[in-house]
């Protein structure tokens, strides 16, 4: 129907990631939870770092098609390449946060795997936490950028070429 795909998927990264990142905080901070959000979690930290890997490949194509077609004006390239650096770290901080993600809920799930895998109780008695830690700060980073490539993206699409 002539619409190109990119403004269609990105709208999923901008939903996935902040869930994502809500998700996350309250995995760590809410121990009560876990139980009822480790499945939603687990796919949430697959399905948002795939969405934003999507929605880049797919502005890149909408740039590389538009650009071959003459549609956009000199003045209007700093815009975009702003708008694809923003794009570039959501992609990157999507998919730190899904593997960190993945990696909390894992260690807080059976222990004997965990302990097994880390050779006994020492490093199992901090891993939840480090990883807890670390999860908060990539859900953080990932939510700052889909923000601020969603911002750019959207005055960049309503400012003009």
């Amino acid at each position: 129907m002539g619409v190109p795909v990119h403004p269609l998927l990105v709208h999923a990264p901008v939903v996935f990631v902040p869930l994502l990142a809500l998700l996350t905080a309250g995995y760590v901070v809410a121990p009560f939870v876990r139980p009822h959000i480790r499945w939603v979690l687990g796919l949430l930290a697959l399905a948002a770092p795939v969405s934003a890997v999507l929605a880049k490949l797919s502005g890149e194509e909408l740039f590389d098609r538009m650009d071959r077609r003459g549609d956009i004006t000199e003045g209007f390239y700093p815009t975009i390449e702003n708008h694809q650096a923003l794009g570039t770290w959501t992609m990157w901080a999507a998919i730190v946060s899904g593997i960190l993600t993945l990696a909390l809920v894992y260690s807080v799930g059976p222990r004997i795997v965990v302990w097994r895998l880390t050779g006994g109780p020492g490093w199992r008695r901090y891993q939840p936490m480090v990883l807890g830690a670390l999860s908060l700060v990539a859900a953080g980073v990932s939510l700052y950028y889909v923000i601020r490539t969603g911002d750019s993206g959207s005055k960049a699409a309503w400012s003009g070429r």
